[in-house]
C-alpha cells in the first residue's frame, strides 16, 4: 500500500511539473516577437487577423487578383447562401470544439480531453463577412502579393479534398448563417493550438508575430 502512494505521488508530481512547465511557456515564451521589420514593403493586399476573445481568425478577401476562395469555399456551403459576402474568417482547430461547443456553456470534459492531448480530428472553420472593423480584436495587415499566396498557400495545406480538388464539406449546423466546417489535416494539441496555427499564418507572411503561442493574447500583444 505504501509502495502504490508513492508511485501516486510522483505520478502527481510529475503532472504538476509539467503543468508549471506548460504556464511558464505559455506566458513567457509569446513575449518572444519575429519578424518585427516588414522586408516586403509592398501592400497589395488587406488581410486582418481577428479574435473572439479564445480563438483567432485569418480573414482574408474572398475576390482578389490573387485568389478566388469562393470556388472552393462556396456561397452556397453557407445557410445564407449570401453571395454579397466580401471576406471569409478562417480557423484550424478540434474539430469536436468547433462541432460540439458552440457555446462555452457546451463545453464537456471530454471534448476538452480530447482536445487537449491530440485525441481527435480537426476541422477548418469558415466565416463570412461582409465589412471588417477594426479595433482591439480585429487589426488590418497589408501584404504583398508574394507574401498573400504564401498565407493561400499555408490555409490550403491544412484542407482535406476530394477527388476533385474541392474541400471535404463538414455537415454542421451548430452555429450561424455565414459559417461553413471542413475537414482538416493534423491534431490540435497543448502545444499546436488554433492560435498556434494562426501565428503560424503571419510567420509564413513574414509579419510581426509570437516565437510560439497558444493564446490569441501572444499574437495580439504584438500589434495592440
Amino acid at each position: 500500500m505504501k509502495k502504490m502512494f508513492l508511485i501516486i505521488g510522483k505520478v502527481i508530481l510529475v503532472l504538476v511539473a509539467f503543468l508549471l512547465a506548460y504556464l511558464l511557456l505559455v506566458f513567457a515564451v509569446p513575449y518572444i516577437a519575429v519578424n518585427n521589420e516588414d522586408v516586403e514593403p509592398a501592400e497589395d493586399v488587406e488581410v486582418y487577423i481577428k479574435t473572439n476573445g479564445v480563438h483567432t481568425d485569418i480573414v482574408v478577401p474572398i475576390k482578389t487578383d490573387y485568389k478566388d476562395w469562393s470556388t472552393s469555399i462556396a456561397y452556397s456551403h453557407i445557410k445564407s447562401q449570401d453571395s454579397t459576402m466580401q471576406f471569409i474568417g478562417i480557423g484550424w482547430g478540434d474539430k469536436g470544439f468547433y462541432l460540439n461547443t458552440p457555446e462555452w456553456s457546451d463545453l464537456t470534459f471530454r471534448t476538452a480531453f480530447v482536445a487537449a492531448f491530440g485525441l481527435g480530428g480537426s476541422a477548418m472553420h469558415a466565416t463570412f463577412y461582409k465589412e471588417m472593423k477594426e479595433g482591439e480584436n480585429c487589426i488590418k495587415i497589408k501584404v504583398s502579393a508574394q507574401e498573400y499566396q504564401a498565407l493561400v498557400d499555408y490555409i490550403e495545406q491544412k484542407f482535406q479534398f476530394d477527388v476533385n480538388g474541392k474541400p471535404l464539406l463538414i455537415n454542421a449546423t451548430t452555429y450561424g448563417q455565414n459559417d461553413s466546417f471542413y475537414e482538416a489535416k493534423g491534431s490540435y494539441n497543448f502545444f499546436y493550438t488554433c492560435n498556434t496555427w494562426a501565428n503560424n499564418g503571419l510567420k509564413v507572411m513574414n509579419q510581426k508575430a509570437a516565437l510560439w503561442t497558444a493564446t490569441d493574447r501572444g499574437i495580439f500583444q504584438h500589434y495592440n
